[in-house]
């Protein structure tokens, strides 16, 4: 039942490894919250190790995936050197000026850009996924609506609904503007939206007996991820959990799978082979990106936050940095591997980049 009328498969490598590393973990996600105590549903009781695992070794690990893709990848990186190496210098740049006028400016647009990204992956599975669907323009115009609406809607919602427990990077890096008729237009639209697509899905399926499961299940799993985690629950660890595990992990197996076997082509009939289960090589890919991750949050740790020194007590003998022309300096670097992940993701998905 994915594929379609012409049985062209709409899976991108192998149905077990898209079911089990792209598509399932927002539910995976949901289930955890839903059997972990109350409290973190609805409060900003974060346990040290939820963050290790959620923040550390997913969220800061997977900006370190898109290195295998680009600067690791030798016959990539030097078709698009340029690119490569003018993206992060200009992040860098316009981090240190943005924070000297204002630090809390930088943060916000950093959040901002973090949230775009996380916008764009879930639209570009959603087209991954529909790449083979013969459907005309209109249903895939509101497949776009659809995956918009999923998380444009709770993102209206928090910025219309004070007293999240709940950040994106820091508190107040969203700039909130209270308004409860903004707030009930978007949750009646959203509301139309999904029904408007639910029904194009059923006459789709009814008229040429085709159903795309995985594109569903991007749709469905973007709609759960992003509701349950800012409007249903109230916790940053329910929050951070479903926000995460739902983006991270998918991403993180997009580019090992890329790195392993291209994309399959939209003519063949049968998933490209992939090799996941070859224990060495998925070692030093995730076991690389740990490292990376905990060097880096060791930083932050050791230098401006101390938040987790029992968790990077090696680091705690650096010196706090607080001045705003030296934080100015060294938060944008220590930030550079995010905002070139944000910036350069933008790219490296086209034909144009490959």
């Amino acid at each position: 039942m994915a594929n379609n009328k012409h049985g062209t498969s709409n899976w991108l490598y192998a149905p077990a490894f898209d079911s089990l590393f792209i598509l399932f973990p927002p539910f995976a996600a949901l289930i955890a919250v839903l059997l972990m105590p109350a409290r973190f549903r609805a409060s900003a009781d974060m346990p040290v190790m939820g963050w290790v695992i959620l923040v550390l070794l997913v969220d800061v690990a997977h900006v370190y995936s898109t290195l295998f893709n680009t600067y690791f990848d030798k016959p990539r990186f030097r078709r698009h050197r340029l690119l490569y190496l003018a993206i992060p210098v200009a992040c860098y740049l316009i981090g240190v000026l943005l924070h000297l006028i204002d630090g809390m400016l930088f943060w916000r647009v950093i959040a901002y850009l973090a949230v775009f990204h996380f916008i764009r992956q879930q639209y570009g599975f959603m087209r991954l996924y529909s790449r083979n669907d013969t459907a005309g323009r209109f249903p895939k115009i509101i497949d776009a609506i659809t995956i918009y609406a999923a998380t444009l809607y709770p993102l209206i919602y928090w910025h219309s609904t004070p007293g999240r427990n709940f950040n994106w990077f820091i508190e107040g890096d969203f700039n909130l503007l209270p308004n409860e008729l903004v707030k009930s237009i978007a949750g009646s639209l959203y509301v139309l939206i999904l029904i408007l697509y639910a029904a194009k899905e059923l006459w789709q399926y009814f008229t040429t007996k085709s159903f795309n499961l995985p594109k569903n299940l991007v749709v469905a799993g973007t709609v759960v991820s992003w509701y349950c985690g800012i409007v249903l629950f109230n916790g940053d660890m329910a929050f951070t959990a479903l926000n995460v595990v739902a983006h991270g992990i998918p991403y993180m197996a997009l580019v090992w799978a890329v790195t392993r076997k291209p994309l399959q082509q939209s003519n063949t009939s049968e998933p490209a082979p992939v090799a996941i289960f070859n224990r060495y090589n998925i070692l030093v890919f995730l076991g690389s990106l740990f490292v990376l991750a905990y060097l880096e949050e060791g930083l932050w740790d050791g230098m401006i936050w101390r938040e987790h020194t029992g968790v990077f007590h090696w680091f705690t003998s650096l010196p706090v940095i607080e001045g705003h022309v030296a934080l100015s300096l060294l938060v944008p670097l220590l930030s550079l591997p995010q905002s070139t992940h944000y910036v350069l993701d933008g790219f490296i998905w086209k034909k144009k980049y490959a």
